[in-house]
């Protein structure tokens, strides 16, 4: 199909990965649970908005510069570790009814999750890695099979997204009733986006 091979398991293999635990998935969580329906929409749209982007660089071969050149492959890493961990430090050590740590503007939504998803570098490197797996040598059709790839990667995080946003939303309201257990998850993304920094920050 356009020059991608096995699409079913090219599709199954997009599915796996959305699902397994990140920060992007921790970004559509805690942005639905802050700004209710429109902020989980917002951040899911940031969320495909950055990967875009770092497929399309790994495409132009940005993963093989950052490769050639680990100090930079490694200063875009600990700058997005930081970000993680500053965002994870500022939910720790906020005080009940302060501003929300994730802004409750759309746009801002938006923003937050773009830059999260774009500040993983080894990301680019993974869609380096990952695309030559699915295109078909025999059947590639240059820019259309990566744009048919790149299509799907984005169809399926949109449904992704809505999904977790829709039951995020669902127990949210639920869970709103209790302020003690609010304060208490919001702790918890917080340890848990400091993880991902550090996790970040240390892997080689």
């Amino acid at each position: 199909m356009f020059g991608v091979a096995d699409y079913g398991a090219f599709v199954a293999a997009i599915v796996l990965f959305l699902a397994i635990p990140g920060p992007g998935n921790l970004a559509l969580i805690t942005s639905t649970g802050k700004g209710g329906l429109r902020g989980g929409m917002a951040a899911t749209l940031g969320v495909i908005a950055g990967d875009q982007v770092l497929m399309w660089m790994a495409v132009a071969g940005v993963a093989a510069l950052l490769a050639a050149w680990p100090p930079a492959f490694h200063a875009v890493q600990w700058l997005g570790a930081a970000y993680l961990a500053w965002l994870g430090f500022r939910m720790l050590t906020a005080k009940p009814g302060s501003a929300p740590v994730l802004n409750i503007r759309p746009r801002q939504y938006f923003q937050q999750a773009a830059a999260i998803t774009l500040l993983n570098p080894k990301a680019i490197v993974f869609y380096m890695a990952f695309f030559p797996l699915f295109v078909d040598p025999v059947h590639h059709q240059g820019l259309l099979t990566f744009g048919v790839m790149a299509a799907t990667i984005a169809a399926l995080t949109l449904a992704y997204g809505v999904i977790v946003v829709l039951l995020t939303h669902f127990l949210a309201e639920r869970l709103r009733a209790n302020p003690v257990i609010v304060r208490g998850l919001e702790k918890l993304a917080g340890v848990f986006l400091i993880g991902f920094g550090l996790k970040l920050a240390l892997t080689k």
